[in-house]
């Protein structure tokens, strides 16, 4: 029980910590063109071999 409480603690430590350069990175970077493919293409790649060894295995 302690050990859920002091993990909700580190929790909301890391978001108070964090949010500030969450939001001023969003508000920089909000004009700048989306890389979609850069991301989708990996996570693609990774997803397939997940199926490939599902299959064979």
């Amino acid at each position: 029980m302690w050990e859920n409480m002091v993990l909700g603690v580190i929790v909301l430590g890391v978001l108070f910590l964090f949010t500030p350069n969450i939001k001023s990175s969003m508000r920089r970077n909000r004009d700048v063109p989306s890389d979609w493919m850069a991301a989708i293409l990996p996570i693609g790649l990774v997803v397939l071999f997940v199926v490939f060894l599902l299959v064979v295995g």
